[in-house]
């Protein structure tokens, strides 16, 4: 099964933070795990695509790019968007579609905003979708700490299904390129 690992909106000025905005929640473990799971898959030769957000810093500087911090490799193939989805409006389903990829693994932030969206969407677009449960983050918001919204979506999307395919959330630590959703049909 051809797989992709698709990393969203994990640029400097998100994860760090600005003035008004505090950094994510368990911002060096999240940026970790990420080039962990890079790691991974340029090992076992699995294309990785990295999704920037043209909201984060306006769009440009090096608050816009992917954070500092993680080793993006020459090979990957980075899609900017307007949108919360990261499929609306940027070429990433088609790159999936033409590349014959059934199983995507998902990273970044924010959760209850673009990695909810990524997910949902991935399974609508008949795809089995890994979301790396210590692989996103977020932070406070006027209702919920980061903490709980990040546990709240990794316990709502672990076996999120649209009939054919489905959600699972496992951790960086776990073989994340050996899928595990035919356990569960």
């Amino acid at each position: 099964m051809k797989q992709a690992l698709i990393v969203i909106d994990a640029q400097q000025e998100l994860i760090d933070g600005r003035e008004k905005d505090n950094p994510v929640r368990n911002k060096d473990a999240l940026l970790n795990n990420i080039n962990l799971v890079i790691e991974k898959a340029l090992a076992l030769g699995i294309e990785l695509i990295f999704i920037r957000d043209l909201d984060v810093a306006e769009g440009k500087g090096d608050g816009f790019e992917v954070h500092s911090d993680i080793k993006v490799p020459p090979s990957a193939k980075i899609f900017d968007k307007r949108a919360a989805n990261a499929f609306f409006g940027t070429p990433l389903l088609n790159e999936l579609k033409e590349n014959e990829i059934k199983h995507i693994i998902i990273m970044g932030c924010k959760t209850e905003h673009c990695i909810d969206t990524a997910v949902r969407t991935g399974t609508v677009n008949g795809l089995d979708v890994t979301l790396v449960g210590d692989g996103h983050s977020t932070t406070d918001s006027d209702v919920l700490t980061a903490e709980q919204i990040v546990n709240h979506h990794n316990k709502i999307l672990h076996g999120h299904y649209n009939v054919d395919h489905f959600s699972v959330v496992r951790t960086a630590q776990e073989e994340l390129f050996q899928p595990i959703h035919d356990n569960y049909r």
